[in-house]
């Protein structure tokens, strides 16, 4: 089984080394893609710089969703899992969120911040409460953390969702994709902590994802 790391970055120059490095030492097959998502520091020069990843660049900021997209377009991994880039995830979970990939019947493992270690910002906990309750009420899901990061999914499976979303709304998108398809989604407890300075998620993003949860439940 080999597994397919996709990094969305923005302006990580500070850290996007360090978790590449991090990524590399866990003990499981797979390539690592950054998708540069026209960063304004020196990340694109940093990734340049890095040996054995594979570096992508856009030309225009254009949202981690985006991001998303492009490396999944040119993924070749069995398991296709989002990794970002600020190490408030741990890499070393990678073993625990592929594990139950050994059912065949497993279609996705999301990494379960509030089975694990996590620890928040209260105003990111609330909003991914409610987000994650919103999300079980419309596609009748049972999961406890829809806005997690760690998302692992068969490649075939990721592919057929057809995601559309370019900000931060990719991570309901692709709940209520995949429970709209009845897709078998496991949670895996993960570590997970959250740092103060430098989160992209705001307000709008929050009013937003609702608006497209609404959308995608009446198309």
């Amino acid at each position: 089984m080999r597994l397919s790391v996709i990094i969305p970055v923005y302006n990580e120059a500070d850290s996007i080394a360090e978790l590449i490095a991090r990524v590399k030492t866990v003990p499981v097959k797979k390539e690592i893609l950054v998708v540069d998502d026209h960063s304004s520091d020196r990340t694109l020069e940093v990734l340049r710089s890095i040996p054995d990843i594979r570096v992508f660049s856009h030309d225009r900021n254009c949202g981690k969703g985006a991001s998303i997209r492009t490396g999944l377009a040119r993924a070749t991994g069995d398991i296709v899992i989002i990794q970002d880039a600020d190490l408030e995830y741990d890499p070393a979970d990678y073993p625990t969120l592929l594990a139950p990939f050994a059912d065949p019947a497993v279609d996705a493992v999301y990494g379960s911040r509030f089975r694990g270690d996590g620890r928040f910002l209260l105003h990111s906990l609330l909003a991914n409460r409610f987000l994650t309750m919103l999300t079980n009420a419309l596609f009748g899901g049972r999961v406890t953390d829809m806005e997690t990061c760690y998302k692992a999914i068969r490649r075939p499976l990721f592919l057929g969702l057809k995601l559309a979303s370019s900000r931060f709304e990719i991570e309901p998108e692709i709940t209520a994709k995949l429970l709209r398809r009845r897709a078998r989604i496991i949670e895996v407890p993960i570590r997970y902590r959250a740092r103060t300075e430098g989160k992209k998620i705001g307000p709008k993003d929050g009013i937003l994802a609702c608006c497209h949860l609404l959308k995608w439940y009446a198309s």
